[in-house]
């Protein structure tokens, strides 16, 4: 099978804002995901830590996106807002149902898979290696706008207004072909 085009990322499209930093314990810019964030292993959110945001940062949103997936219009893995400003890290593991290590006040989205939560990487099957993006966006309302029920492309759509920075951290999976 032919490796897939290489699909822009999502704020591509939106308009340009300050870069500030993140780092995750978890996901290493570039490298390959641990099992930790694979769906059928972990599934398990990253650890992820930020610093520098613009200021005028009144919260934070986090989102983890596959621009690679066969859809046409890529898979939303993890669609989080509302973290109050005063957070600057996530632990391990905050992505989950249960919302544990999530600050009060954050709102998970449904992502792709219907859930609101954060789900690991499943590529198909010798798809060939899929990048999923975990963005920090830094925001300018304390409240994003949208509900728990709102989809990935509207929360995507005020981060597009509201989004007064931005960073991110990409992590490399690959399923191999089944034999």
């Amino acid at each position: 099978m032919s490796q897939p085009q290489r699909r822009p990322l999502p704020h591509d499209f939106h308009p340009r804002v300050p870069s500030f930093t993140v780092l995750s314990d978890d996901v290493s810019d570039g490298g390959r995901l641990g099992d930790g964030q694979v769906f059928a292993a972990g599934n398990t959110s990253p650890h992820l830590r930020w610093a520098e945001a613009p200021e005028g940062t009144r919260s934070y949103a986090v989102t983890c996106y596959d621009p690679d997936a066969p859809t046409g219009s890529g898979f939303w893995h993890w669609v989080l807002f509302n973290i109050p400003a005063s957070v600057a890290e996530l632990p391990a593991g905050a992505g989950s149902g249960e919302k544990a290590g999530l600050p009060a006040g954050a709102v998970h989205a449904r992502n792709d898979y219907g859930t609101r939560d954060f789900g690991g990487a499943a590529p198909p099957p010798g798809d060939g290696p899929h990048r999923y993006v975990f963005t920090v966006y830094a925001v300018d309302k304390e409240e994003l706008g949208p509900d728990e029920n709102a989809t990935p492309a509207q929360v995507g759509f005020m981060l597009r207004f509201h989004a007064i920075g931005r960073a991110h951290l990409i992590g490399e999976y690959e399923n191999p072909a089944e034999s």
